[in-house]
C-alpha cells in the first residue's frame, strides 16, 4: 500500500523525535575548561585563613595579603598554635584583664592574672621553640626579619594580652609577625574621612 505524502512526513517526523538525545560532550568539556582556568586565575585574588565560628575578627582598611606560616589562633579562653591547643583555662581573657582592671587594688586578682599570662606566654615560647627546632635552617628573609608568624585573635581578646603573645613571639625568634583582620570594604573607607 502507497502512504500518502502526509503519512510520510508523519512517520519521518515521529522517527526523528522519538530517537534518543545524544550529549554534546565537546561544548561541555569547553565550559569545564574555561571554568577551571578562570578558577586557578582567581584563585591568588583572595587569600582566607581557617578560622573558626568562635572568632570574631576586627576590622582593618589594610590591603597586604597574608602569607603560608605558622598560625597562632588566640580564643577567649585558649590559645592554639597549628590548630594544636597549647594552654586553656576556664575563664576568659577578657574576663580576667576586665576583672584585674577593676580590681587594681587587688593584689589576688592582679596575682592571678599574671600567673594566668605566665602559663599562657610559657607554654607558647616552648610551642614556638618546639616548631622553630623541626625546621632550624633559615633563608636569608628569615634571618634577617626572623620567622613569620601569624595571629589571629577574637576582637574581644584585649590588646594587652595580644601584645605579651607578639612578646613572646619575639622572643623566640618570630619577629616577621601579621595580624588576621577582616578587610574593611573600600566604599566604607571613604565614608570615613
Amino acid at each position: 500500500m502507497k502512504q500518502s505524502a502526509r503519512a510520510k512526513r508523519l512517520a519521518k517526523h515521529h522517527k526523528r523525535f522519538s530517537s534518543t538525545s545524544k550529549l554534546n560532550l565537546v561544548s561541555l568539556m569547553d565550559i569545564f575548561t574555561i571554568l577551571v582556568f578562570f578558577l586557578i586565575v582567581n584563585q591568588s585574588e583572595v587569600r582566607v585563613l581557617e578560622t573558626t565560628k568562635q572568632i570574631n575578627l576586627p576590622v582593618s582598611i589594610a590591603e597586604e595579603l597574608p602569607s603560608e606560616n605558622i598560625l597562632i589562633t588566640v580564643l577567649n579562653n585558649s590559645v592554639l598554635v597549628q590548630e594544636r591547643a597549647v594552654w586553656q583555662q576556664d575563664v576568659a581573657l577578657n574576663e580576667l584583664s576586665h576583672n584585674s582592671l577593676a580590681n587594681n587594688n587587688s593584689l589576688v586578682s592582679n596575682n592571678s592574672l599574671v600567673s594566668n599570662n605566665e602559663q599562657l606566654i610559657d607554654a607558647l615560647k616552648t610551642e614556638l621553640a618546639y616548631l622553630a627546632a623541626k625546621r632550624p635552617q633559615l633563608s636569608e628573609s628569615e634571618q634577617e626579619k626572623g620567622r613569620s608568624v601569624t595571629i589571629i585573635g577574637d576582637a574581644t581578646v584585649p590588646y594587652q594580652v595580644l601584645k605579651q603573645i607578639m612578646a613572646a613571639c619575639a622572643d623566640s625568634d618570630y619577629r616577621n609577625m601579621s595580624l588576621a583582620v577582616k578587610q574593611m570594604v573600600k566604599s566604607r573607607q571613604g565614608e570615613g574621612k
